[in-house]
């Protein structure tokens, strides 16, 4: 793996949009086996899950260490004054398995991240930004056409150059997941409604990574918190 080759120091790095999600992971991971040197980048924003999402962004990273991996860089772009008492923050009627993906649709999200992202890039000679955007994302600011027209504008704004990079773009879901079925996806995250760190097991998240791997044929390595409880109380009774 791409861990065990010398340091390239001289190469511009690749900035991935890393949120410890499981498309933005495998990602990292093969962008490092591709030869790239790669920039994570996590944007905090202050939402309720950020916290257990952010551990185990670290711990990812950590299994994926190498010469070609630099430590992440943490952005800020704070959303309480927009959002205000929105279920992202305040964790009142997160949405769950059964709702629809519209649900967990947090406006401006891309426009907010990919801008930040954009900037951090141009000011540290950084030139290419890479997302992991999946075919059929149904949200406004993830289609090609609007990353498009937002790379221009950005540019046009600071008189840069950055590219941004969506190699999944034409993937489902199932197929990105059978590309990294050899990766710790034990490490990655995606939850709306985290319990003492771990995945809650009722979201609307937790519903779509439970399909995900059921989709994709592969065993789900994950460690839900209600089932967690399950088995301690199944341990409790013994």
């Amino acid at each position: 793996m791409s861990s065990t080759t010398t340091p390239d120091n001289t190469s511009p790095a690749t900035a991935v949009l890393l949120s410890g999600g499981i498309d933005s992971a495998i990602l990292v991971a093969e962008l490092l086996d591709a030869g790239r040197v790669v920039q994570p980048l996590y944007v905090r924003c202050g939402l309720r899950w950020e916290r257990a999402e952010l551990d185990h962004v670290r711990r990812l990273l950590a299994a994926l260490a190498g010469p070609r991996l630099r430590a992440p860089a943490i952005l800020e772009v704070p959303v309480a004054d927009l959002y205000h008492d929105h279920w992202s923050l305040a964790g009142n009627e997160v949405p769950g398995s059964e709702s629809p993906d519209e649900a967990v649709y947090l406006p401006g999200r891309n426009v907010l991240l990919l801008t930040k992202a954009m900037l951090w890039c141009h000011l540290n000679r950084v030139p290419v930004v890479a997302l992991a955007v999946l075919k059929g994302n149904p949200f406004p600011d993830a289609t090609p056409q609007f990353i498009c027209d937002l790379t221009r504008t950005v540019n046009e704004a600071i008189g840069g150059a950055v590219r941004i990079e969506i190699p999944y773009a034409m993937l489902t879901k199932r197929e990105v997941l059978l590309r990294g079925r050899h990766l710790p996806l034990e490490l990655t995250f995606c939850c709306l409604g985290p319990i003492d760190g771990l995945h809650c097991g009722k979201c609307n998240k937790c519903a779509e990574r439970q399909k995900a791997f059921a989709d994709a044929g592969m065993m789900d390595p994950t460690v839900y918190a209600r089932t967690q409880m399950t088995n301690d109380q199944n341990s409790n009774l013994q």
